[in-house]
């Protein structure tokens, strides 16, 4: 079987890999120079057991920046474009998807059309009305950047939005690929599917704001948050997991995710829902404000990085508390590897950690590691558990 992937992110990325085990994968990108990397069997992102599979692995894979050399002759396409949230529409971008779509049609006809990217609930329904005669799927992804591969060759849950014969010929290429056999499959209808992974993602933006809204509470009132946590952790129906204080819920997905849910609702009554968006700007204010309090002249970003063992610091937020500390006049420098350039949103970057640590009165860091704990009675975090 010939299958195209649309996209060299995280998802579009490991799921050609887990792919190309078994079938012949085009991955199609518009960077030549991810194309190049991956040609040569390095992986344009950080991902360990990415690049070891690229590296060691006999995978049927190559790429190209060509849509007709990727879709002709297709039997199956997976999207896995970019789809930003657009905050003057409040909804996602999706064009790449639709423009993806469109090409396909044009080289391959008859293939089938999986969507991964993240979608508006309904959008997967509209675009059967505009293509009549078109197999357009939804298959929702639950990857962890950093652990992209390993979530889908161990995957929690295969979804996939169609109830017949395409969807189980999809979820048994994903199941194909897994390591993990005994994996729940379920396939539902396409609008569901999209549901699923919105309502998914926001339930835990939802965890993530509580035990960040426990945190403050306990610092505000002078309460030790790690004894309240694991107390509360102690009820079974609650458990022990996913409840690290962090400066508030980002990445790629939970903010945007979050936001086109509260969209998709429209005229349903809810408040839960915009607490829960509402919740994550209430804890930037309020972690600003803790590090402004102390006065510092100069305060030091350690690492834009959302997470451990990722290099995307897309929506980070870390950068909404610098932004907010830069707003009330605070001077920040910036120690982050991944940067190349030596200013980064009017701040400057200094890339030897010993100059960082001197320049920097306060240094903030959202997730800890060991450079970060070196640096002693200058360091600002609500990590207590070095962990995501």
């Amino acid at each position: 079987m010939k299958i195209a992937v649309a996209g060299t992110g995280y998802v579009g990325l490991s799921n050609a890999v887990v792919l190309s085990q078994h079938h012949d994968v085009v991955a199609l990108d518009i960077d030549e120079s991810k194309v190049a990397m991956l040609n040569e069997r390095r992986s344009p992102i950080v991902d360990p057991e990415l690049e070891d599979y690229l590296a060691h692995n006999n995978l049927r894979l190559r790429a190209t920046t060509d849509p007709a050399e990727a879709y002709a002759g297709a039997d199956v396409v997976v999207i896995a474009t970019p789809t930003d949230y657009d905050t003057e529409t409040n909804f996602f971008d999706t064009s790449s998807v639709e423009k993806v779509l469109v090409d396909v049609l044009s080289h391959s006809p008859g293939a089938t059309v999986v969507i991964k990217s993240t979608i508006p609930v309904g959008f997967t329904q509209r675009l059967r009305e505009e293509h009549p005669g078109a197999t357009v799927l939804f298959s929702p992804e639950f990857l962890r950047e950093g652990r992209a591969l390993h979530d889908n060759l161990h995957p929690s849950r295969i979804i996939v939005g169609d109830t017949g014969e395409v969807g189980q010929m999809f979820a048994d290429l994903l199941l194909e690929g897994a390591i993990t056999k005994d994996v729940p499959v379920l396939l539902t209808g396409s609008t569901e599917a999209e549901a699923i992974k919105l309502f998914a993602n926001t339930y835990l933006a939802m965890r993530v704001a509580y035990f960040n809204e426990l945190d403050t509470y306990a610092a505000t009132r002078g309460l030790d948050t790690r004894q309240v946590i694991e107390g509360v952790g102690l009820d079974p129906r609650i458990g022990d997991h996913y409840n690290n204080p962090s400066f508030g819920y980002g990445g790629y997905c939970l903010p945007k995710d979050t936001r086109q849910l509260l969209a998709n609702y429209g005229d349903v009554p809810q408040t839960l829902i915009t607490a829960i968006v509402d919740a994550n700007t209430t804890r930037m204010d309020f972690i600003a404000s803790d590090i402004h309090e102390r006065q510092p002249r100069t305060v030091g970003i350690y690492r834009l990085i959302m997470k451990a063992g990722s290099d995307n610091f897309r929506a980070s937020s870390i950068q909404g508390v610098m932004s907010r500390l830069q707003a009330r006049g605070t001077e920040i420098v910036i120690y982050e590897p991944a940067l190349t350039e030596d200013t980064f949103q009017g701040a400057r970057v200094v890339r030897d950690l010993d100059e960082f640590a001197e320049q920097a009165d306060l240094i903030i860091a959202n997730r800890l590691d060991d450079s970060a704990r070196a640096f002693g009675d200058k360091l600002y975090t609500r990590d207590l558990y070095g962990r995501d």
